[in-house]
């Protein structure tokens, strides 16, 4: 087994690379050292990443680690510290692999001697995790998501008519380039172009990314499979923006939702499962962790009063 290794987050962080089942790609699993090796009856906090990301957001684990929840987080394969000499970022695997990164992940996490494991996860993190936790009854005790991509932040044509025409085209050409992430949102959060954040510009680029065919039809899929309901077994937690906008300026891209739609988040919250709650905070980030102040502190406090209420 490979053992921990001082993290780029500096020292209260370690991280090591996990070998998932038939892949030679790694996943690397990160924990805070401190909060990891504490004995508490709390359940573990891992966290997701979303798309063109990676765990770099310390501030979430310090502030869930000081509540009491051991916490880790996952750079799935394809992303991240899971990048190898030589790989092609753009090449990310189809997002119902990363089950297999969850797995291996969790595994992990029960070893290091956490019996119960509540997933945070981001974006198209929150939907691998929610689609993942679905289809493994039992393998978490619940979900807090930080704005889901339930849905395609598009109009109808693109949300019927495309996401049928890409079942072809994933299939005959997955590495074909149907669309492109712009770099607007995450170049306004960075500190070098006026922001707050200093996170890898190689891990997490302020330019346009490109997303190609095999990707977006597994992420289509599953949206689909969420929208006929995923009958979670477990307590969810669903945090959005206050509103969506076009993220035209760095006020937008900072206080509002400017790469999903919230209202596509608050429609399908209830196909998660029964036992769901909706938390909106106002000016809050598509990644509300990074959201200027006071709308982060108010969603660090709805995260954690969420987890103590429940657990």
């Amino acid at each position: 087994m490979t053992t921990w290794s001082p993290d780029v987050l500096g020292d209260e962080f370690a991280s090591r690379p996990l070998t998932v089942p038939g892949d030679a790609r790694p996943v690397t699993l990160v924990r805070h050292v401190a909060s990891a090796r504490a004995a508490t009856p709390r359940p573990a906090v891992l966290y997701v990443h979303g798309f063109v990301d990676y765990f770099f957001q310390a501030h979430v684990a310090e502030h869930l680690a000081a509540a009491g929840y051991p916490f880790y987080a996952v750079d799935l394969r394809g992303y991240g510290r899971s990048l190898r000499a030589g790989d092609d970022p753009t090449d990310v695997p189809p997002v119902h692999e990363h089950a297999a990164d969850l797995d291996t992940a969790t595994r992990a996490v029960h070893a290091e001697g956490h019996d119960r494991i509540v997933i945070l996860g981001h974006s198209t993190g929150g939907l691998i995790a929610s689609v993942w936790a679905s289809a493994r009854p039992g393998a978490v005790v619940g979900l807090a998501l930080n704005s889901p991509w339930v849905d395609l932040n598009r109009g109808w044509f693109d949300r019927v008519v495309t996401t049928q025409l890409l079942r072809g085209i994933g299939a005959a050409a997955p590495r074909a380039r149907v669309s492109s992430l712009g770099g607007d949102y995450a170049a306004a959060m960075h500190r070098d172009h006026g922001g707050e954040w200093a996170f890898d510009l190689r891990w997490k680029p302020a330019a346009a990314f490109p997303v190609r065919a095999g990707w977006l039809n597994s992420v289509r899929r599953a949206h689909a499979r969420l929208a006929r309901g995923l009958s979670l077994d477990v307590p969810v937690l669903v945090t959005t923006s206050g509103r969506t906008t076009a993220g035209r300026t760095p006020e937008e891209n900072t206080t509002t939702d400017s790469v999903l739609d919230v209202r596509h988040m608050w429609r399908r919250a209830a196909r998660l499962g029964d036992d769901v709650q909706i938390e909106i905070i106002p000016g809050g980030a598509h990644d509300l962790a990074l959201s200027p102040t006071p709308a982060r502190e108010q969603y660090l406090k709805t995260v954690t009063d969420w987890l103590d209420t429940r657990f």
